[in-house]
């Protein structure tokens, strides 16, 4: 791109500015020229961020383009600043929500996959996928992320999927994979396993049932409760405390199970809390997590009463064929009238909910695949106390994975679909023998019978996303890729996600490459909208961020979400904030729209700050500095809103409001030299702040950066802006804000009273001592330009006019005679009011420099600059009062 300007503002950037334009411009031009292509460059540190997979199930939402943002962000300042820098995207086949999705298409025509059979059923998946995939790279495009598409996976392609099957074995192998009878979260309307993710607890309002079961010896009966009266038909012992006073006579003996008649156990056991309810419990081993471990422990049998669809089974007698909600209203009603039941209370309780159909969960005995997790949990643990522990932002989100891996059970990975990672396991059907391999298997090793049948069962979702920092990277194979940017440096990812996706990925790179996946995990929150509420098509409540950048361009929406909030914390979507920042790039454009009408045919080669700087020179060059340092910092340390914040104060006030304004007396005079240093202190500011609002608004400042002077491609590829200690001007600061201090107080005055800026004034400054007299002499052609006075003088011997409004700032007084301007009365109130004001902020720091606390903890500097404004308030309220004296005639 020519670093030349045209002499044609128009054409370089348009009057106003059009986020389509610059956004269908500049990320195909990015593209092109490879920008985003991750090098293996042996002299430049890497830096990997992976994508966490969407998945394939629909279109991105607004939680999406935060999470790509805040990414983006990262990646693009760290290319920057000169790492080589990959950011790899990728998609997840979410096994169940995929294949729901796609079963309901069906549904609509009326046909079911088992119409269609295994292979065309998964057929139709793969068409919906790719369909998916390509709306899905549309929004990373829309949104502008710089990805490298070349290294784009997905979590079933060739290479994973080899990735999947050589952990499922090596684990296996260890002993660390099985095949079990044991409860699991069981969805009737899908018919499938559930990982705990998948299950949504909901606050239900039920009922506690209370039954006597009659003691088989005829002396009694024990009371029990239950929610689920139709699980008691499963029910194999009742149990209670072994120091329970009430029931130590009963342990040993049997009881009578209702309707079914058949004669059960009364156990001891310390499981059982003797203070709930009347301190005895039914035990129903299959369909319930805590009464099969129990049931383990005095090997009690297994009855499962209902099948994969929730239906009552012929283990079930006479309720056979039953819904299980139907069974439990025709129980409750059997059970009261034989005075089995004989009371029922209202019970709100947490039900777990299918995330995908809504069904409410069964706990479910059924043989499946499951992964031991407490040796890996072990390793994990002994990773978060050493030295090269993943670091959590926020900090506070590590002790919730400490608190899950410390409390793991083992993993239920293998689910009852067609869509997903078949299990690589085959089963004999001559000798029984089960063969987990790498490969297809095609003859019994045991038997060499040609006899076999694969599992039919897929793997849970989460096993191969588990496996996503490095399985993208090549892994088994020990590629450059894997060589180079593993491990990766940042995974950002919501809370809600911490436990099943985090943690498998810590376990997994643990276990496989010895190395923790990423350096750090940034963890944001949710998206809600204006009214706090979570986001769901239920409530109607979601926002398309397509439909955002349609009316407002991507860089508004992602400036709104990465400035929305804090690490770790929701926040909540205003479409008032996505316009504001929509008026924010306006208010770049013009600002840099002003300084190419007043750059001609400036040259970047011309820059040249070798010559004499104005004070408002120095000032913007210093501010840009410190700009730099806070950006960077809080860019580091992931505060992306608060490093906005800085940019936005910057730009908006000292930039536009204030620099470009003062700007205006060199570029519009006859002084040559002075202009051309204005037009190079103006360029190096626009250009430098420009990188530094590059990661956050990539399009338009590509956009304004390719119109002005520049060197380099791109400013996605230039580098990042770096503290010159040469343009430090701590005395030219000073000074400004001195000058921009009576400006203000000026302005303030004249709107207090009405006074338009039209209007001439007088304006008397007394400077409080030789140094402001010289620095506000040295200023004054800025006072005349701002303050538009008829008659300005500024003198340490300044007699006090009678009557004038008058204000105090740091190192001088400021009069306008009131002559013609106001009414005195009013003025009079108005200097009380400021004389309260300031005795308020004397007193308060008053308190603070007299609570002993404080002074103990306080650092020295601050408790100095806390004295230093103490007496800077007390001056000013002092000559308030002198003034309030002289207006009354004292």
């Amino acid at each position: 791109m020519s670093t030349q300007p045209t002499t044609d503002i128009d054409q370089l950037l348009p009057k106003n500015y059009d986020p389509k334009a610059a956004e269908n411009k500049w990320y195909p031009y990015w593209i092109e020229k490879q920008f985003f292509k991750a090098e293996r460059d042996p002299n430049k540190r890497p830096f990997t961020i992976v994508i966490p997979p969407p998945n394939v199930t629909g279109k991105l939402h607004l939680g999406h383009a935060l999470d790509t943002t805040l990414q983006d962000i990262i990646t693009r300042t760290k290319r920057m600043q000169g790492y080589s820098t990959l950011f790899l995207p990728g998609m997840d086949h979410a096994g169940i929500a995929t294949q729901a999705r796609v079963e309901a298409t069906l549904r609509e025509e009326g046909i079911s996959r088992h119409d269609l059979g295994r292979e065309k059923f998964v057929e139709k998946v793969w068409e919906w996928k790719h369909i998916y995939a390509s709306h899905i790279r549309e929004q990373w495009e829309k949104l502008g992320l710089a990805l490298d598409y070349s290294r784009e996976r997905f979590t079933m392609d060739e290479g994973l999927s080899q990735a999947v099957r050589e952990v499922f074995v090596r684990l296996y192998e260890k002993g660390l994979i099985y095949r079990g009878n044991r409860i699991i979260n069981w969805d009737p309307a899908a018919r499938t396993a559930l990982s705990d993710i998948e299950v949504i607890y909901k606050e239900v309002k039920g009922a506690l049932h209370h039954m006597r079961y009659p003691l088989a010896d005829g002396t009694g009966y024990i009371e029990v409760a239950t929610t689920r009266p139709e699980t008691m038909l499963g029910d194999t012992a009742v149990a209670v405390h072994p120091e329970d006073e009430r029931y130590k006579d009963m342990i040993g003996k049997t009881v009578i199970l209702p309707i079914v008649g058949r004669e059960i156990p009364i156990v001891a056991d310390d499981y059982v809390d003797p203070e709930f309810g009347s301190g005895a419990v039914k035990i129903t081993p299959a369909h319930d997590p805590n009464d099969f471990e129990l049931g383990l422990r005095h090997q009690l049998p297994q009855i499962v009463v209902m099948d994969e669809s929730g239906t009552m089974n012929e283990l079930a007698g006479i309720y056979k064929g039953l819904d299980r909600f139907v069974c439990r209203k025709q129980i409750i009603k059997d059970l009261t009238e034989q005075g089995v039941m004989f009371k029922v209370e209202e019970h709100i309780h947490q039900v777990g909910h299918s995330e995908r159909s809504d069904a409410v969960v069964e706990p479910y005995l059924s043989t499946q695949w499951f992964v031991k997790m407490q040796p890996l949990a072990d390793e994990a643990l002994a990773n978060a106390n050493s030295p090269e522990s993943v670091k959590f932002v926020p900090e506070r989100f590590k002790t919730n994975y400490l608190r899950w891996i410390e409390n793991i059970r083992d993993w239920c990975i293998s689910r009852q679909l067609w869509w997903g990672h078949r299990i690589p396991a085959w089963y004999c059907g001559d000798c029984n023998e089960t063969i987990v391999s790498r490969t297809n298997v095609t003859e019994c090793p045991s038997c060499h019978s040609h006899k076999l049948e694969q599992d039919n069962d897929v793997l849970d979702t989460w096993f191969s996303s588990g496996l996503w920092p490095f399985s993208t990277l090549g892994w088994p194979e020990e590629s450059e890729d894997m060589k180079y940017f593993y491990p990766t440096n940042v995974l950002v990812t919501g809370y809600d996600i911490i436990f099943f996706w985090v943690a498998r990925m810590m376990f997994s790179g643990l276990e496989f490459t010895g190395k923790s996946p990423f350096e750090s995990v940034l963890i944001h929150g949710i998206i809600r909208d204006s009214e706090g509420r979570k986001m769901s098509k239920s409530l109607g409540n979601g926002v398309d961020p397509m439909e955002v950048i349609e009316k407002y361009g991507a860089d508004a929406l992602r400036y709104t979400l990465a400035t929305g909030n804090s690490p770790g914390n929701d926040q909540r979507f205003y479409w008032e904030k996505v316009e504001a920042n929509r008026n924010f790039a306006n208010k770049i454009w013009n600002a840099s729209r002003f300084a190419l009408m007043n750059l001609a045919d400036f040259k970047y080669e011309e820059i040249d700050l070798s010559g004499e700087l104005s004070t408002p020179d120095k000032w913007i060059l210093s501010r840009l500095q410190a700009t730099i340092a806070d950006v960077t910092r809080l860019s580091d340390a992931f505060e992306f809103g608060e490093a906005g914040r800085v940019l936005y104060n910057f730009i908006w006030d000292d930039l536009c409001d204030w620099y470009i304004e003062m700007a205006k007396l060199p570029l519009y005079g006859t002084d040559e030299a002075a202009k051309k240093t204005t037009q190079s202190v103006l360029v190096t500011v626009l250009d430098q702040t420009l990188k530094l609002l590059h990661p956050f608004m990539p399009f338009i400042t590509e956009e304004i950066w390719q119109a002005l002077p520049h060197q380099g491609e791109s400013i996605t590829v230039a580098p990042w802006p770096t503290v010159n200690e040469q343009w430090i001007f701590a005395e030219a600061e000073s000074e400004m804000n001195q000058l921009m201090d009576i400006i203000r107080s000026v302005r303030n005055i004249r709107a207090e009273v009405n006074v338009p800026m039209s209007k001439k004034i007088e304006l008397l400054i007394k400077p409080s001592d030789a140094l402001s007299a010289e620095r506000l002499t040295r200023g004054e052609h800025y006072l005349a330009r701002f303050c538009n006075p008829e008659r300005l003088e500024i003198s340490l011997d300044l007699a006090t006019p009678d009557k004038a409004m008058s204000a105090v700032i740091t190192g001088a007084e400021l009069f306008l005679p009131l002559a013609g301007l106001i009414d005195i009365e009013q003025e009079l109130k108005r200097l009380e009011k400021e004389v309260a004001t300031l005795g308020g902020e004397v007193e308060r720091i008053e308190k603070k420099l007299n609570n002993a606390g404080f002074m103990a903890k306080a650092p020295e500097k601050v408790v100095a600059e806390e004295k230093a404004k103490m007496a800077d308030y007390m001056d000013k309220r002092d000559k308030v009062i002198a003034r309030l004296a002289e207006l009354k005639g004292e």
